[in-house]
């Protein structure tokens, strides 16, 4: 309990994303299309590898934690966005914001490992198929799931602890529509350049290992699809690697972490925070559906037995 009594105060403020207006009114409507359509695309997409037993394969589990992933996040930051925004009322619990630091960070890092996993997985399925029921059974898979979220539940606790540990004094403004490390950190009244600094270097480490057990898969998967001889077997591998790779893509280019802290800005921490709460969890879903046969198959499937 030492961590809340640096601060008299029981409160942070959330600035917000837009201030209230009818013009900001008009791109808050938006966010919430946008969120909407996230929310919608992701729990279709778990019903539907859920109903359909041709889609209980290793790959479709990995994408369905992913799909956790993006509604856990959304979850954190947009039902307390859009009350603030509706109600005027910009507060939000001590409690509540190391909540959502918690949430943010522990997606953010379980995500970076999955997508790691998700690599290792179309090597197997690609350079040793006929390893790939012994490699990829059910109980390795569950237990390299588990690992992910391990890990970045061991990645939130620290800094949940860290960031907490500061004393907040003075304002408590939090300039941003969420509690976010960088926005947090910046109302201490203790210099905590040293952490930040910290958690620079710890983020490249994270986010680069994953990064490398990608691109070294991928580069085998390349190898590999350029030695096929079958046409068709060709064009299956890479429709499957395409759209992961587009997540990694997605999941890499909004990043913010990967910035100094003396080379970030409110204003830019924002336009990134958007990016992977809201965009990239609406994506995700469409990049592996719109193209995917399997996914196609299972949901006129399921549009038929609706119509029944």
């Amino acid at each position: 309990m030492d961590i809340w009594n640096h601060t008299s105060l029981s409160d942070f403020i959330l600035l917000g994303l837009f201030s209230y207006s009818l013009y900001n009114f008009f791109l808050f409507s938006l966010v919430l299309l946008a969120s909407a359509t996230a929310l919608a695309g992701n729990i279709l997409f778990l019903l539907l590898t859920q109903a359909d037993r041709r889609l209980h394969t290793p790959m479709y589990f990995f994408l369905s934690q992913l799909s956790i992933m993006d509604l856990t996040i959304m979850g954190a930051v947009l039902p307390k966005m859009a009350a603030n925004f509706l109600s005027g009322s910009k507060f939000i619990s001590q409690g509540g914001c190391a909540t959502q630091v918690f949430l943010v960070v522990m997606v953010g890092s379980a995500e970076c490992f999955l997508l790691a996993v998700m690599a290792y997985d179309r090597y197997v399925a690609v350079c040793h198929p006929l390893w790939y029921p012994v490699l990829m059974n059910w109980k390795a898979c569950c237990l390299m799931s588990l690992a992910s979220w391990m890990g970045g539940v061991a990645d939130s606790v620290i800094d949940v602890g860290m960031v907490f540990s500061f004393p907040y004094c003075g304002s408590l403004q939090v300039d941003h529509f969420f509690c976010e490390v960088p926005a947090v950190l910046r109302l201490s009244c203790a210099d905590t350049s040293l952490f930040e600094d910290l958690i620079y270097a710890c983020c490249v480490i994270m986010l680069l290992l994953p990064l490398g057990v990608v691109v070294a898969s991928y580069a085998r998967i390349l190898m590999a699809v350029i030695s096929m001889t079958s046409t068709e077997g060709k064009q299956k591998a890479l429709s499957t690697c395409s759209s992961h790779l587009a997540v990694v893509g997605l999941y890499y280019g909004g990043v913010s972490y990967m910035q100094r802290a003396s080379a970030r800005t409110p204003v830019g921490d924002r336009a990134t925070s958007i990016f992977y709460t809201i965009l990239t969890p609406m994506l995700n879903p469409l990049i592996y559906s719109l193209r995917n046969k399997e996914i196609m198959r299972a949901f006129k499937k399921m549009w038929k037995m609706q119509g029944k």
